[in-house]
């Protein structure tokens, strides 16, 4: 018995332990599987990898540049010249043949090069830019998980709900059938009934692919399919914001927004465009230490055209070597007197860049003071919503019930209790996604001011103690 327990055990958790399997698991156990498979965050990493990058190549300008060169040439010339013998003039065929070898070795080193050292500063700024953009990145991972988790366990009771309101009007439609046939109600009854009964079924049909969608949406985030979500039980708090004051909320969140944070760098980064473009005005002095070396090997041939001589009608070669050393340093100085006003176009691009960029920044700071009132007063509107539609829930069962014992009685109508029925189903449907949003009002305020991390998913973790089948 205990083997087999255990084997059992052993099966399930290599079962669970499997990626891409479908299993039960809570707002963390997601979270966890999206930080791990989720390709936007992947590629927000990928990006802020690369824009690390800013920094070292900005460096690299300031540092000694060694370079090397070296080439190998043949050539061979045919010509014919005037030639004077003691015969008279002729013309002599002369072959000149050369290899060539050089190199060189260069060494510069930056003295003074103004773009070099406001583009180092800039890399500086690029690099607190790429930080705050990856942990932008993943706090909206958070709120990505925990909407596509939320959605799913509200289309879920969305589905539950239409389910119960299907089979409670397949009841009625059975029992009007029933009283039709000896003469209680009219066919008018049994036709209501039967229409609601169409309704209801339709409605499961939307139900079920609203399911399956938001299963999809989720795992397109995590990578991986759930067949058992946690919930919200009945018991979890609705804590108001601390402190519980709007303006504060505000206040942190114009100091704090990542959003906010990554446009303020943006417009410092404008800004030292300006004054990298304005060093096209600026002279420029590099320290130049290069050395050189060439090396040819030549030689002219002919065939002695003179009867005198004696070695007429022989080929004759003469060498022509030569080699060259080179050592040099040099201050180089570059100033510019006119490029045509390019230089003064750079410069007015970029205070044009900066000036966008500053509107930018305005534009997201009164961004996130809007969406941080919104999610504030959503939080504290959402807690008097999930009150308010809990108290409905329960005013619509009582509701319903008193409407089918007037049914029976004949002092209501099938009508009635279709209505009836149907508020309960808002009601329930309601209630249901108001403690989801309130949940993700609390997680998109937390964002808002910059403080969303994986303590925040832990701690609304806690507010989930059911499990749901989310098949």
């Amino acid at each position: 018995m205990k083997s087999t327990l255990l084997r059992t055990a052993l099966l399930t958790a290599a079962a669970l332990a499997l990626p891409g399997l479908a299993s039960a698991a809570d707002l963390t156990e997601v979270y966890h599987r999206a930080l791990r498979n989720d390709p936007q965050l992947r590629e927000a990493e990928a990006n802020h990898m690369a824009s690390l990058e800013a920094r070292p190549q900005a460096l690299s300008s300031l540092l000694p540049q060694l370079t090397g060169t070296g080439s190998y040439a043949h050539d061979e010339l045919s010509s014919t010249s005037p030639y004077f013998t003691s015969t008279g003039f002729t013309l002599l065929p002369t072959v000149n043949k050369s290899d060539t070898k050089q190199w060189a070795l260069q060494l510069k080193q930056t003295l003074f090069r103004w773009d070099q050292f406001a583009m180092l500063k800039q890399a500086d700024v690029q690099v607190a830019q790429a930080e705050v953009d990856y942990r932008a990145a993943q706090q909206t991972l958070i709120v990505r998980t925990a909407t596509a988790y939320f959605n799913v366990l509200a289309a879920r009771d969305t589905l539950d709900a239409a389910e119960a309101s299907r089979e409670a009007i397949a009841r009625q439609l059975e029992q009007a059938q029933k009283r039709f046939e000896v003469g209680l109600i009219a066919i008018t009854d049994v036709e209501e009934a039967k229409a609601a009964n169409d309704q209801a079924i339709a409605t499961v049909i939307g139900a079920k692919r609203t399911l399956a969608t938001t299963r999809d949406q989720l795992r397109e985030v995590t990578g991986d399919a759930f067949d058992d979500l946690a919930r919200p039980g009945d018991d979890m708090p609705l804590v108001n914001p601390d402190p519980v004051n709007e303006d504060q909320w505000v206040k942190t969140a114009l100091d704090q927004n990542l959003a906010l944070s990554s446009a303020r760098l943006a417009a410092d980064i404008a800004r030292e465009n300006i004054s990298v473009a304005r060093s096209g005005h600026l002279p420029t002095l590099d320290l130049v230490a290069r050395r050189s070396g060439v090396n040819t090997s030549a030689t002219t041939s002919y065939t002695d055209p003179d009867p005198s001589s004696p070695t007429f009608g022989q080929l004759l070669a003469f060498p022509a070597d030569s080699w060259n050393n080179d050592r040099q340093i040099a201050l180089q100085l570059t100033v510019p007197i006119y490029s045509g006003g390019y230089a003064s176009s750079k410069v007015r691009e970029a205070v044009y860049r900066h000036r966008a960029a500053r509107e930018h920044l305005e534009t997201t700071a009164r961004a996130t003071e809007r969406s941080t009132r919104d999610s504030y007063l959503g939080v504290i509107s959402e807690i008097s919503r999930v009150q308010a539609l809990k108290q409905a829930v329960e005013s619509s069962k009582t509701a319903l019930a008193a409407t089918e014992a007037g049914y029976e009685v004949g002092t209501r109508t099938a009508v009635d209790v279709l209505l009836a029925r149907q508020r309960l189903f808002d009601a329930q449907t309601n209630y249901a996604r108001s403690r989801y949003d309130y949940v993700l009002n609390v997680l998109t305020l937390e964002q808002a001011v910059g403080t969303l991390d994986e303590t925040r998913v832990v701690r609304v973790n806690g507010w989930l103690s059911q499990t749901v089948s989310v098949k």
